[in-house]
């Protein structure tokens, strides 16, 4: 009884954040929504048994992600009301998209099958001697280790471009170059000046 309460606490705080991340004028507080609905997430997957899950959404999503963004917009002087001012003009491209994923909803409801012997081919249970969180890493670093560094690398990769796409160079600074300083000579490096006695360099 108590896990049901909780339950249906979670989800209905959950959802109704999610709906004010989308509702907010502010966008400082959708970003406040979206902390209270990754929180109340992180508490659904305690109820199912996979704290390491709900941590991870916790330290990650809400310590970093969250708050590198709540920053990001409290630091940027951006105009929201010029950006809003656009809206009408986007909004039946927007209507046809959502109306194209409602049907997609539609027809997956529609086919939607329920197979009696699915519990019979899920996966035995780990030992009860083990935790979730080792039997996390079980699974990721022994079945599935190469589709992990795959993903590591994609984040890599994606990590660099972005970079690059937004790392402008300014004309006017001064820059390191590895190349020229490896491959200087000694007549580009040292300069022997004759100083007459009593006189410095002009």
């Amino acid at each position: 009884m108590l896990a049901a309460f909780f339950f249906y606490l979670f989800a209905t705080v959950c959802v109704g954040a999610a709906f004010m991340v989308i509702a907010a004028r502010n966008p400082v507080h959708a970003v406040l929504f979206l902390i209270l609905a990754f929180f109340n997430a992180a508490g659904l997957f305690v109820l199912l048994g996979a704290e390491f899950l709900a941590m991870i959404l916790v330290v990650v999503y809400v310590g970093a992600v969250l708050v590198l963004f709540l920053f990001v917009v409290m630091m940027l002087d951006v105009d929201f009301a010029e950006l809003r001012a656009g809206f009408l003009k986007f909004l039946p491209v927007g209507a046809l998209v959502g109306l194209v994923l409602l049907v997609e909803l539609v027809f997956i409801l529609a086919a939607w099958v329920t197979a009696p012997d699915i519990v019979a081919q899920a996966p035995t249970p780990p030992a009860a001697l083990i935790s979730n969180t080792e039997a996390i890493g079980q699974i990721l670093y022994t079945r599935y280790v190469y589709l992990f560094q795959a993903a590591g690398l994609i984040l890599l990769v994606a990590m660099i471009g972005a970079i690059v796409l937004t790392l402008h160079h300014k004309r006017y600074v001064r820059r390191q170059s590895i190349a020229e300083q490896v491959g200087r000579t000694r007549e580009e490096s040292v300069e022997l000046v004759e100083v007459e006695s009593g006189r410095g360099l002009s």
